[in-house]
């Protein structure tokens, strides 16, 4: 409500979205360059997203592998099970970085926005 009964200048709702909608791409943009890392194993297996999400890479030390520890079918899924637990990792904290950016610009729209997950 505007106070005085007046009615909202359409002009400044404009411009304020406007630059709403701005600020939000400056921060998606941001998110899509930051480097964000997960790990599991201990740090064997490392894999890295961007802040959107997008993964980057994935390292995994030559100790994951090792052919005394059991059959090449338990270390292939052991090997398996910390990747997808390093990519896990790694999106959490992407979409914890999510949360940090986005979350004030997105905080006046009742809810955030669809798609993200805010």
């Amino acid at each position: 409500m505007i106070p005085g009964g007046g009615q909202p200048n359409m002009q400044q709702l404009l411009q304020q979205a406007q630059k709403m909608q701005q600020d939000l791409a400056a921060a998606q943009e941001e998110l899509a360059r930051t480097p964000v890392e997960g790990t599991a194993g201990g740090g064997l297996v490392k894999a890295t997203v961007t802040g959107a999400g997008e993964l980057q890479s994935l390292v995994i030390d030559p100790k994951a592998v090792d052919p005394e520890a059991g059959t090449a079918e338990e270390n292939a899924e052991t090997l398996a099970d910390l990747v997808v637990a390093a990519v896990r990792d790694a999106n959490a904290a992407a979409q914890q970085l999510q949360q940090q950016k986005l979350g004030p610009l997105t905080a006046g729209l009742g809810g955030g926005l669809p798609g993200l997950p805010f």
